[in-house]
């Protein structure tokens, strides 16, 4: 299974880091959060990755040719893992569906898991995958609980009958990202104005056609220079496996 990774946006809330490189690149420890992210992924088996990019996308591309087949520690994790990275512009200024919507042709009609590159959990993918397909909808988003300056997600059991993005409520579920949708996800996606979080997944759960998978464990995106810095004090505890060191 394929796993896409949103790697476009301008992340203006960093940008003391992003005037010289997009938000997947600024670095938690020694690496980007991209890498991180990679090594999520390839703790549950998934090795091949279509990374949507847009902002400065040819740092991004730099660095993967620079180091998929180098003899250094991060060229020896992509051949131990056989990660095989690709790295698709999806325009400077495409709103988040529209950057999936141009990736439809390397996807079929196959299922494929989605994420945003800026935020890092341990949430369980197997039981995510396990979750989607015993549910048959078109969308399942993996929930958690974190502060309140996020999107509320309502629901009926699993079963999400509402989705409001960037709410100011101070409780509920807000999207952890980590998606999986099947291919019917594209009927959603009209051009790149299209903004994944609105008009698309509202309608899917008004549909019911979208399920949430609950993360009751670690999970932190990286919005601000405050919460990088929570990143990297995590990294530090020593604890989480989700970080490359």
């Amino acid at each position: 299974m394929k796993v896409v990774i949103l790697a476009g946006g301008l992340g203006t809330r960093l940008a003391e880091y992003t005037k010289l490189v997009p938000k997947p690149m600024v670095k938690v420890g020694k690496y980007p959060i991209l890498i991180h992210l990679i090594n999520i992924f390839s703790e549950h088996g998934f090795s091949e990755f279509l990374i949507a990019a847009g902002y400065k996308s040819h740092i991004i591309d730099t660095y993967f040719k620079k180091n998929i087949n180098s003899k250094n520690k991060l060229g020896k994790f992509f051949k131990k893992n056989k990660i095989k990275i690709k790295i698709i512009p999806t325009g400077k200024n495409s709103m988040t569906g529209g950057r999936l919507g141009r990736l439809k042709k390397y996807l079929k009609k196959e299922d494929f898991i989605m994420t945003y590159g800026d935020g890092l959990s341990n949430v369980d993918l197997s039981a995510l995958l396990k979750f989607h397909k015993k549910h048959k909808k078109i969308a399942t988003v993996t929930t958690v609980r974190p502060p309140a300056r996020f999107g509320a997600i309502f629901l009926n059991k699993n079963k999400i009958i509402k989705f409001k993005e960037k709410s100011q409520m101070s409780e509920g579920w807000i999207n952890g990202g980590f998606f999986v949708f099947n291919n019917k996800i594209f009927n959603y996606l009209h051009d790149d104005n299209t903004i994944l979080e609105r008009k698309p997944l509202q309608e899917l759960a008004r549909k019911g056609q979208m399920m949430a998978f609950k993360h009751f464990g670690f999970w932190q995106c990286m919005d601000t220079v405050r919460d990088k810095e929570i990143l990297e004090a995590e990294l530090k505890l020593k604890k989480n496996k989700i970080f490359l060191k």
